[in-house]
């Protein structure tokens, strides 16, 4: 193609037809850009990423905590989320391919994982959520202990999942057996991770740490769904063990709230592992 170029400004010179030459030389340099491209155009443009990755999931605006919250004036700028999912709002793209978490987590997160393994936790690693002064550096999304349903699926640091996982295994299924010779199916929670401060001390709550979760009901095999809140009075069965599993869970946690404490733990069981100098315990 080069000879070709080179043959035409020849005969410019020696006929003296500058102009014509000028034409045929862009003619033959168009050409070759064409007999170099063999692709589409479109070969050219960068590749635009508009998977899953990268596409912000549609905002949140509906949707309300169906568990326990605070409320009041000084909360109303606060930002509302649905139990256990941290991604109902822009903010947070879903992750859908985080890090290989022996690549990115401190030797106690590996740990610990191991252990929610042993105790049967099946679980998923999610991205890391930071939500101002909220947040858990490396979640997981607990959907069942052992044989156990969790409904919705519930968002924690891994110490809570542990502390949970311990105590539904040693604590709660035996329990229900004895009371009920029934195995338990499903544990219905209101609300794990979720950014907000606790009423009346505008102090950070430790769901927005994931350091809690709040029990509303517990389904058994037999078909019994036992709801946690106070049971009538003659319910016998009922009351000894919800007293059982609400009195065993400070070997757990450090926090245990509920039905009679006051109003706002009238209809759940609050756990936590809440750090508190000296060792305390809150078990009420």
């Amino acid at each position: 193609m080069a000879g070709l170029l080179r043959a035409a400004l020849v005969a410019a010179r020696h006929t003296g037809r500058a102009r014509m030459a000028g034409r045929l030389a862009v003619v033959l340099a168009i050409a070759a850009v064409s007999a170099c491209n063999t692709g589409s155009v479109l070969s050219l443009q960068p590749a635009v990423d508009v998977g899953s990755q990268t596409a912000a999931v549609p905002p949140y605006s509906g949707l309300q905590d169906s568990g326990p919250q605070d409320s009041g004036p000084e909360y109303s700028g606060m930002q509302r989320l649905v139990p256990s999912n941290p991604y109902m709002t822009a903010a947070y793209p879903r992750m859908d391919n985080p890090m290989s978490p022996a690549e990115q987590m401190p030797a106690a997160e590996i740990d610990c994982r191991k252990e929610l393994k042993r105790l049967g936790v099946v679980y998923t690693d999610v991205a890391p959520i930071h939500e101002g002064q909220c947040g858990i550096d490396y979640p997981v999304k607990v959907s069942a202990i052992g044989s156990v349903a969790m409904k919705p699926a519930a968002t924690l640091t891994c110490d809570m999942a542990a502390s949970f996982a311990g105590w539904t295994r040693n604590e709660l299924v035996p329990s229900a057996r004895w009371r009920y010779f029934s195995g338990v199916k499903t544990i219905h929670q209101g609300s794990s991770y979720s950014c907000r401060r606790i009423a009346g001390e505008g102090v950070l709550s430790e769901h927005g740490k994931g350091n809690a979760l709040d029990v509303m009901s517990i389904e058994l095999n037999n078909g019994d769904d036992i709801d946690v809140r106070k049971p009538g009075l003659f319910a016998f069965r009922t009351r000894g063990f919800l007293n059982n599993v609400r009195a065993d869970g400070c070997q757990y946690f450090t926090t245990v709230l509920g039905p009679g404490y006051n109003y706002d733990h009238r209809n759940h069981f609050h756990f936590d592992i809440k750090n508190r100098k000296n060792g305390y315990r809150a078990c009420r």
